[in-house]
């Protein structure tokens, strides 16, 4: 995941580890996307959506990845420091909107991210770590699709037939066959069959 997280930066930005983007901003603004995915509103009727949340502790992973990279680190060593930091650990028996409410502060006061609060939030949202694995391939391959089909020039089309590119992914990852070795091509294959064609 750490190899696909640098592949996508990169695309976006030859020297993205140079450029100091905030990661930990993007990964606390995604928390809080995730509790309205959740629901938190008591003055009204809502449901938990358990697939987008799931989606959005993904999200979040993205950056939280991206925001452990440093220079002079390679992907081993890094991949490296994090089994070290979870080793050990077990996760908290918290709720989705305490878990998000932790890994956010500990974003904002930091600056950075926790791998271990991270996990917190994974067993809250019922995520395993192979769930993590395909809903973050599907998603790292969706964001490359958004790449490709003008994200960065504002000419993508995100809501097609009515529903957000999100909601398609959850679709396909639904379908697709995590062990097959065309798993990546399968589901960008997927996503380019309902794309809309002008």
């Amino acid at each position: 995941m750490l190899g696909l997280q640098n592949s996508m930066n990169t695309k976006v930005h030859s020297d993205w580890m140079g450029q100091g983007y905030a990661w930990y901003r993007a990964a606390w603004i995604e928390c809080g996307e995730l509790m309205d995915h959740y629901g938190y509103k008591w003055w009204k009727k809502q449901q938990p959506d358990l697939a987008q949340v799931q989606l959005e502790v993904v999200d979040i992973w993205h950056f939280g990845m991206s925001a452990l990279f440093r220079e002079g680190v390679d992907i081993d060593a890094l991949a490296d420091e994090i089994l070290l930091e979870l080793e050990g650990y077990e996760a908290t028996d918290i709720g989705v909107l305490e878990a998000t409410e932790i890994l956010a502060e500990y974003c904002l006061r930091t600056k950075g991210f926790s791998v271990a609060l991270f996990w917190d939030l994974m067993t809250a949202a019922e995520l395993s770590f192979e769930d993590l694995y395909k809903q973050y391939v599907g998603k790292n391959v969706l964001n490359f699709f958004r790449q490709d089909h003008g994200y960065k020039e504002g000419g993508y089309i995100k809501i097609w037939q009515g529903r957000e590119d999100n909601e398609h992914l959850v679709e396909i990852l639904a379908q697709a066959d995590v062990m097959s070795t065309q798993f990546a091509d399968d589901v960008y294959k997927g996503l380019a069959s309902r794309y809309p064609k002008d």
